[in-house]
Parts: structure tokens; C-alpha cells; sequence
């Protein structure tokens, strides 16, 4: 997969949900019935990214919420 952005403004809604698959691939299974996001406190993947998919927040702020929210992305 390649994609030159992946801000909300350079990619459409499909292309987000792409990017999420691929990047939570990279931990060697898919998600389905794994929940180790949610073990680490971050919620369900799906909740997790959902604002992303979305077009509502961009990666990076996700990122920075759950870092500084010690895990708990609001």
C-alpha cells in the first residue's frame, strides 16, 4: 500500500480505513477477536480510530490524547 498522506485532507474515508488496517497489521494478525488494544486500556480498536476514519481527528492527535490521557483516548 501506498500512500504519500495520511492527513484527513489528502485521503478520502476508505483510504483511512486502509491506513488503520495496514498499521494495525504490522503487529502480525488482524484484529478480529484479538482486544490487546483494549487490555492496554486504549478501548476497542474500532472506537479507538473511529474519529480518524471519521475525518473528526487526525492521527497524531490520537496519538498525543492517548499518551497523555495514560491510555484512555476521549
Amino acid at each position: 500500500m501506498e500512500i504519500k498522506s495520511i492527513l484527513i485532507k489528502d485521503t478520502t474515508r476508505e483510504e483511512r480505513i486502509q491506513i488503520v488496517a495496514h498499521g494495525l497489521n504490522q503487529c502480525g494478525g488482524s484484529c478480529d477477536f484479538c482486544s490487546g488494544c483494549d487490555n492496554l486500556g486504549g478501548g476497542s480498536v474500532e472506537a479507538f480510530y473511529e474519529p480518524y476514519i471519521n475525518g473528526e481527528k487526525e492521527l497524531r492527535q490520537l496519538n498525543e490524547e492517548y499518551v497523555s490521557n495514560s491510555g484512555m483516548v476521549r
